[in-house]
């Protein structure tokens, strides 16, 4: 997804990023340049068939959380878009509420590196590394 910077949303500590994150129940908590926090619980209908949430939640978190992240650091006309993301799974998650905070590790004129780390509590269920591509579209 394209991600356009803008002053105003720097300012912005709460709410979803967009309709997506809606459908599955994110909510990014806490917003800074940098740095992001975002929280899910775990419903019935995020289940896989052997009845564990399933990965792509928790990949969308982390990848969402990237994108908050970086794009409270992005200029006016600047955009970011993912180029990869991996993320290793420790933990299955069947119940409860999850949490993925994100940094900004290196960031340079054109690309960025990120990581996220989702948790269940003290847990760590999930830990994702990404790079992402800043233009100006």
């Amino acid at each position: 997804a394209l991600i356009r910077g803008s002053r105003e949303r720097h300012g912005m500590s709460d709410g979803p990023p967009g309709a997506f994150a809606d459908n599955i129940g994110l909510t990014i908590t806490d917003i800074e340049p940098g740095y992001s926090r975002g929280e899910l619980t775990v419903t019935d209908d995020l289940y896989n068939p052997n009845h564990v949430l399933h990965g792509a939640v928790t990949y969308a978190m982390a990848d969402t959380g990237m994108g908050a992240a970086l794009q409270h650091s992005l200029d006016d006309g600047e955009a970011c878009a993912t180029v990869e993301i991996k993320i290793s799974y420790m933990e299955p998650v069947r119940d409860g509420s999850l949490v993925c905070e994100t940094t900004v590790t290196r960031r340079g004129n054109s690309i960025a590196y990120l990581e996220s780390d989702v948790r269940q509590g003290e847990t760590l269920v999930a830990r994702a590394t990404g790079t992402f591509s800043i233009f100006s579209p």
